[in-house]
């Protein structure tokens, strides 16, 4: 589709991970691949990598509809936003990992006028769209709202933020940050470890040759603590596995995963599964064994790889995830909030939506005042 104030944008069927097919050339005689890495460069998120996509593409995305909207003129490749959907009628768009790993999303895009074409494109077309968790600053939000005038009803509300630390050289002791008696938590927890063996600690960079005993023994750990019942653990479910294999790999291909380790006497009993990407710690995963709980192995974990990380120059330490109370009260209060924008077009599938979200909104208050009102 052609648009006067944007560059042009069509979706595109975008070949799932393993495929050698490709949309030919839209980069001077680079394919799709090499655009989007490129494009790469301008990207906030590392959820906005080809990585990500393909890794989920092939795993928890396997049984969705996933389409490519895609900005490009004369120069090339301006914009990008993987959208899938389930199959039916009236189901809408959403963004590519959002609801799998729940993490912050966003369009990869090279300048205003790519996200001018993308959201062109996504408000001429008839399904309703859904973009959660998409960070409150990013610039393609109120050039989606822009574009949708006219079109149809758009609505944009507040969603989780992901919390932070602003690193800095007071960092590199992350023990001086906190008060005396979380500084007195600490030691308890050290000494009790030591009570147990021979304390260690590493972060590692592990080549590929390594990476699949590493990751193995990461996921382990994660089975020994309460996710395991709870489901949550990576390894209790095969297609979640199978995408952070998938995308952890590629990252250890690339020199960007870290994975970090508190041992006790040799034995795994903390672990972190981490990205350093664009000058920042990104911490997808974190787990420890239940049998060491006294001893608090994820908390002595955690002050390490702040400290690492600050070591090393980072700009932050950024905990993915929601804000949830045990960061807020033990770590930071700090966090990037984010947004929820929904578009609601003028036809069937638009007022199907608005009327179900109108429902669904009114279900919710409907529980909270029943809790308020109905004692337990």
């Amino acid at each position: 589709m052609e648009d006067s104030a944007a560059a042009g944008a069509h979706r595109e069927a975008v070949p799932r991970s393993g495929s050698t097919a490709g949309p030919g050339n839209i980069w001077q005689g680079r394919n799709l691949i090499e655009a989007w890495h490129w494009l790469e460069g301008e990207a906030q998120l590392p959820t906005q990598t080809l990585a990500f996509y393909t890794a989920l593409s092939a795993t928890l995305l396997a049984g969705s509809e996933i389409e490519l909207v895609k900005a490009s003129d004369e120069l090339g490749i301006r914009g990008i936003l993987p959208l899938c959907r389930d199959r039916g009628l009236f189901a809408r768009w959403r963004m590519v990992g959002a609801r799998e790993v729940f993490e912050p999303i966003d369009a990869l895009c090279l300048d205003d006028r790519g996200r001018q074409a993308i959201a062109h494109q996504i408000a001429a077309q008839d399904r309703p769209v859904t973009f959660d968790r998409v960070p409150q600053g990013s610039a393609f939000i109120p050039v989606m709202q822009a574009a949708m005038q006219g079109k149809g009803l758009v609505r944009r509300r507040a969603a989780q933020g992901c919390p932070f630390i602003a690193l800095d050289e007071r960092w590199q002791e992350p023990e001086a940050q906190y008060n005396a008696g979380r500084r007195s938590d600490f030691r308890r927890a050290m000494r009790r470890a030591g009570e147990q063996g021979e304390v260690s600690f590493s972060v590692l960079s592990p080549r590929p040759d390594q990476f699949d005993a590493l990751f193995d023994e990461a996921i382990a750990v994660e089975l020994r603590s309460w996710k395991k019942e709870a489901g949550t653990a990576i390894a209790a479910d095969r297609a979640k596995e199978m995408f952070f294999r998938d995308f952890l790999r590629s990252a250890a291909c690339e020199g960007n995963l870290r994975l970090a380790f508190m041992r006790i006497d040799g034995r795994a009993v903390a672990m972190q599964i981490a990205l350093e990407w664009h000058g920042r710690f990104w911490l997808f995963k974190i787990g420890f064994d239940e049998d060491y709980a006294r001893c608090s192995p994820g908390t002595l974990l955690m002050l390490h790889t702040i400290g690492w990380a600050a070591n090393q120059g980072l700009g932050s330490y950024e905990m993915l995830g929601n804000v949830e109370p045990w960061i807020a009260e033990f770590w930071t209060t700090e966090n990037h909030p984010c947004l929820s924008l929904r578009t609601y077009p003028a036809n069937l599938a638009g007022l199907v939506a608005l009327v179900v979200d109108g429902v669904g909104g009114m279900v919710g208050k409907l529980h909270y005042l029943a809790r308020r009102i109905i004692p337990a």
